[in-house]
């Protein structure tokens, strides 16, 4: 465990947290990582997210780094007692309950706030307030609502994105709302509410799809139907079967990619004359390229394009990353200490603080690892 870094920036900064899942948790780990203390208040036997199956085996170890560990049963008069009195002694109280669970255990806003003005309350919803905000939503169920499903699905098959985008940028702005209302309340001694939702998030990440119909009047077509602005733009199909994304952007690098590739007879054919020429006649342009590319192989191709600055991308899975050289020189995937002792991989925030990565400055914590000493200091309330 790297020791403890008291000159980052949310260093003093207290934050105790009732999340599960991804949203809230995903909020809490940005403020931890950036220096704040964060108590993750768990239910007796541990937050559920601990042992979840399948998809989301990875999602605590994912999204709760550099946090602490209380075991607080919140359904009793004394847990909730406990729980108020660790709000009022904290700067920052995050939640990711379904709607009016927080108010039915006395630890909504309003009730804490009027007797802790300086806390800055955070609640990580489905839905900002208005029509909808009773209802419960999943990621799924927002990038279906918001648009994105649409987008990124072929015409007639809505397809879900293949990570939890929402819940992720969802805490992400919860995080960003903390950072402005700190900086509020230095000015006014007043913390606020913050509210985040996954709709609304949803909802922004399409934004450009929505001013392009506003502008246009045209309804986007998913984004596997688009009429590509630029004819080489692509995924190609390589010796051995390995698939490589290319992007020849402009006529520059058209001209380029055909002297990579030993085809600079290309470049003189009179429907291959600028981008505009080529994207009318691309579905013929794309068949030459990959009757061409089917010759090259990745490792050797590669190279010839990274030197000759032409964009392009293998389709990598996300265990291949474990491996990725530039995340583990450039220091973005360093091993993180987990429950059982053992060490284990965590991708950092994908951001640089004078010139550093904020880190892992302890372990993934035990469930109630730090009961004892987080409650101690409540004058003796127990978890019972």
């Amino acid at each position: 465990m790297q020791s403890e870094d008291n000159n980052l920036p949310l260093a003093g900064v207290r934050v105790v947290e009732f999340t599960h899942m991804v949203m809230g948790p995903t909020c809490g780990m940005i403020l931890a990582d950036l220096g704040a203390e964060v108590i993750k208040v768990e239910p007796p036997g541990g937050d559920k997210t601990r042992n979840l199956p399948g998809l989301g085996i990875g999602f605590f170890r994912a999204f709760n780094r550099n946090k602490k560990s209380v075991v607080l049963d919140i359904t009793t008069d004394e847990g909730r007692a406990a729980a108020a009195e660790l709000a009022g002694q904290s700067d920052v109280l995050l939640e990711n309950f379904r709607p009016g669970l927080m108010q039915k255990l006395g630890l909504d806003y309003e009730t804490l706030s009027a007797k802790y003005p300086h806390l800055i309350y955070v609640s990580h919803k489905g839905f900002l307030p208005g029509p909808y905000e009773k209802r419960l939503a999943l990621d799924e169920v927002v990038q279906m609502m918001g648009g994105l499903s649409y987008m990124t699905g072929p015409k007639g098959r809505p397809l879900r994105a293949g990570t939890s985008v929402n819940d992720i940028m969802g805490g992400m702005f919860g995080a960003i709302g903390v950072l402005a209302a700190l900086r509020e309340r230095d000015r006014t001694g007043r913390g606020q509410e913050i509210q985040s939702a996954l709709f609304e998030n949803c909802v922004f990440l399409a934004s450009q799809h929505m001013q392009q119909f506003a502008m246009t009047g045209e309804a986007p077509p998913p984004m596997p139907s688009r009429v590509s602005a630029w004819s080489v733009y692509d995924v190609f199909t390589l010796a051995d079967g390995e698939q490589l994304f290319i992007g020849a952007v402009s006529d520059k690098q058209f001209a380029t990619l055909c002297r990579v590739l030993q085809h600079p007879e290309l470049i003189e054919r009179p429907e291959y004359r600028d981008n505009a020429a080529r994207v009318a006649v691309r579905p013929q342009l794309l068949e030459e390229l990959g009757a061409i590319l089917q010759h090259h192989r990745a490792d050797a191709l590669t190279p010839q394009l990274g030197a000759a600055g032409i964009p392009y991308a293998p389709i990598v899975r996300p265990d291949q990353l474990l491996d990725d050289v530039h995340l583990k020189q450039s220091g973005g995937l360093v091993p993180m200490q987990v429950e059982d002792g053992s060490m284990a991989p965590t991708v950092l925030l994908p951001l640089l603080m004078g010139g550093k990565r904020p880190g892992v400055r302890r372990p993934l914590p035990r469930a109630g690892e730090h009961t004892e000493e987080i409650l101690g200091q409540l004058g003796g309330a127990s978890s019972a």
